[in-house]
């Protein structure tokens, strides 16, 4: 009886987990595990990784995902390792981009890195990890349409788009977990370890599935106006978004995969960011950064 006063109360949680505040069902989550524990209750386990999806995730965890999430992408493709100089330039853009951005600083430090293949394509991890295309690369005209690509990434990384994938995946799988632990103590059949287990095997799975299916629209649109703000901090043209999102409209289209399942159509995004970029007054200096884009990338 007492088992099933506990699973009762754990399914209230987990309704009320998707009502308050991921630090407030979080702190009451931790008070009822700590409870459980101490009477004995039968899972009680459950109750603590429950409890363990609601926590913060550390800028020292975000940065070893990213590391989880770019071996995945390493698995895929191959680092471009001839042309040092230009892995040189994009991290130079990437520096020039943050300095004066909310995320300066973070566990590691930002990190961009060129993917040897023609496909249209670009991914940012948590922790500050950036891979550009080949292939992307020699879609941008100028610097400032290859920054507006970085920003667009970096400003991923600085929105926790990733991570606020991971938090999200992790409160439904443990959700689902209670679901199917509370089935199971009414067969009575109480297996807490392969519950536990198979939620902590989870995490991998979805970032995993993250890189794969891309970001939402709406924090798809979400990055293009932080980079719109990112470009107009570091001196850039805001406006080389939407330069750079026109050149994908044309090639795109050639270019199965890539940008086309992760991203929005361009003509969406530029829709979006149109309206966005009435509100920058930037000087437009492109031409003094024409003959170091020229060295790097042409």
């Amino acid at each position: 009886m007492k088992t099933k006063k506990y699973i009762a109360l754990l399914l209230i949680l987990s309704v009320f987990s998707f009502v308050l505040s991921c630090e407030s069902m979080g702190d009451v989550m931790q008070v009822g595990a700590a409870i459980a524990q101490d009477a004995g209750v039968p899972g009680a386990h459950l109750i603590a990784a429950y409890a363990k999806a609601f926590e913060d995730i550390t800028p020292e965890q975000e940065y070893y995902i990213g590391r989880a999430v770019g071996a995945n992408v390493l698995g895929v493709y191959k680092l471009q390792t001839n042309k040092p100089a230009m892995t040189t330039y994009i991290n130079k853009i990437c520096n020039t981009l943050i300095i004066n951005s909310s995320r300066p600083e973070i566990y590691n430090g930002y990190h961009a890195g060129i993917l040897d293949t023609d496909e249209i394509n670009a991914f940012a991890t948590p922790g500050g990890h950036i891979f550009i295309t080949r292939g992307l690369i020699n879609c941008t005209t100028s610097e400032d349409t290859l920054a507006s690509v970085i920003a667009h990434e970096i400003a991923h990384i600085q929105l926790q788009h990733g991570l606020k994938a991971i938090k999200s995946g992790r409160r439904a799988e443990a959700f689902s977990s209670t679901l199917s632990y509370a089935a199971e103590v009414k067969a009575g059949d109480s297996r807490f370890g392969e519950v536990v287990g198979t939620f902590s095997d989870g995490v991998g799975e979805i970032v995993t599935n993250m890189m794969t299916k891309g970001y939402s629209r709406t924090q798809e649109f979400e990055a293009d106006a932080e980079a719109m703000n990112l470009l107009s901090l570091a001196g850039y043209n805001p406006s080389s978004l939407l330069d750079m999102l026109r050149v994908l409209e044309q090639k795109q289209s050639g270019h199965p995969g890539g940008f086309n399942s992760t991203h929005p159509t361009p003509a969406q995004r530029i829709e979006n960011a149109r309206n966005n970029a009435g509100k920058y007054n930037v000087q437009d200096t492109s031409s003094y950064r024409d003959s170091r884009y020229r060295s790097a990338v042409m």
